[in-house]
């Protein structure tokens, strides 16, 4: 089973003349960063647009000073992601911000950011992430689990007659890091195998939709060769398993 997540788009949309008024407000700090330079954006609200554009995304709580410019110039920023086709996905309550590919069946819009698609294991990984942080959520706590836990629950995935288990285990370790390298886990301080699941997974793995993944891993779960329901992506090398996609 192939899974790749589709970035929810948002419905904030700034008026012609509040963008008129903020870049105003811009230009006002701005300063000539290099030689030639045409730019009309100040250094700090340059800096976020990259870091937005290289994501995978901007955590308020890790990258507060990039944070508070996607809060301050989200108008300028709108318009500068709209120019590439791009949509800013900001959510103010989890402090997250991140970019989606903006699509249109009837209008040929060049693609800048890919697809992420994900296999089955690494899909089954960040379901159980999203679980875990609605068990947290509802209890108003910090989604946090260590490293054992999410190595034990994908070994539920592992067929029943494998015979090469070093290379399961090695899919399992590397569903973590595709994880960790999306900005989906964080290592907690003063812990090396402790984490915390970013609230980002609420925009990549909506409520409607986890029901109905919840019931397909469940039942692959109890199949006695599990991990043939991604026949085909549970196989792929560790060159092929490298992003492909957007930026989460």
């Amino acid at each position: 089973m192939n899974s790749s997540f589709d970035i929810l788009p948002s419905d904030e949309h700034e008026t012609p003349t509040s963008l008129e008024a903020s870049v105003a407000a811009l230009q006002v700090t701005r300063q000539q960063t290099f030689e030639g330079d045409s730019g009309a954006l100040p250094l700090d609200t340059r800096r976020t647009l990259v870091q937005l554009l290289t994501g995978p995304l901007i955590d308020g709580r890790r990258h507060s000073k990039a944070w508070e410019v996607v809060l301050r110039d989200e108008p300028v920023l709108r318009s500068r992601l709209h120019e590439l086709f791009l949509e800013l996905v900001l959510d103010r309550d989890q402090q997250v911000a991140f970019l989606r590919q903006v699509s249109r069946e009837d209008v040929d819009i060049p693609i800048l950011l890919r697809r992420n698609t994900l296999s089955f294991i690494e899909t089954a990984l960040l379901l159980f992430l999203r679980l875990r942080l609605t068990q947290a959520d509802a209890q108003g706590e910090r989604a946090a689990l260590d490293l054992h836990e999410m190595l034990e629950y994908l070994k539920t995935f592992e067929r029943s007659d494998n015979v090469d288990q070093s290379r399961f285990a090695k899919q399992c370790d590397g569903a973590v890091e595709k994880a960790k390298k999306l900005g989906l886990l964080r290592r907690l301080a003063n812990s090396e195998e402790r984490f915390e699941v970013s609230p980002a997974l609420k925009l990549l793995f909506p409520a409607e939709e986890i029901e109905q993944l919840t019931k397909a891993y469940a039942a692959a779960a109890r199949l006695p060769n599990a991990s043939d329901v991604g026949a085909g992506t549970d196989s792929a090398t560790d060159d092929d398993n490298e992003d492909e996609g957007d930026q989460a």
